[in-house]
């Protein structure tokens, strides 16, 4: 339903716990290159648990690459920088929400050619930024919540015990 987008990563254990939040939302993951770390890391397999294999990560060797791969559709850039607020955008089924490295963010000279398409998580003032793997969670599940949960599970069960009928 939507796309995460990982500019350049750095930290393994935070993509893999991303690839745990795309297989469980049913986002699909997107990385683009140099990444940081090897996906065969042994802190990726330790972060996305058993739902890493699960995921199929498409990698693009550069930012150029992955737009020829987006076939239009729109691509939110988050950053700390942004006018906008994500609570104030309509995010669309097929949508790409970028995140750019831990250390750095999103390159600012791909920032002011898409400043339409940018947005942030309010902050107090002063803060630097979030974990990336919290940003992409507090962003996508925004996403999913604007589009009624679409595809995601109706009710919770219990592990071991059922619920009192209502």
């Amino acid at each position: 339903m939507f796309n995460i987008v990982l500019f350049e990563p750095e930290i393994p254990y935070n993509t893999g716990n991303i690839g745990r939040t795309c297989v469980a939302s049913g986002a699909s993951l997107h990385l683009i290159e140099p990444l940081g770390f090897f996906l065969t890391d042994k802190y990726i397999k330790r972060a996305g648990l058993d739902y890493w294999p699960r995921l199929a990560p498409t990698l693009h060797v550069d930012y150029q690459a992955f737009l020829k791969t987006t076939g239009g559709r729109r691509v939110w850039l988050a950053t700390t920088k942004a006018h906008q607020v994500y609570t104030d955008v309509h995010f669309q089924p097929g949508d790409y929400i970028m995140f750019g490295p831990e250390s750095r963010g999103i390159p600012e000279q791909i920032l002011v050619d898409h400043e339409e398409d940018c947005i942030r998580i309010p902050m107090m003032e002063g803060e630097r930024s979030l974990n990336l793997c919290n940003s992409v969670a507090i962003v996508l599940y925004e996403a999913l919540r604007q589009n009624h949960f679409a595809g995601l599970e109706e009710t919770g069960q219990l592990h071991h015990l059922s619920w009192k009928d209502r």
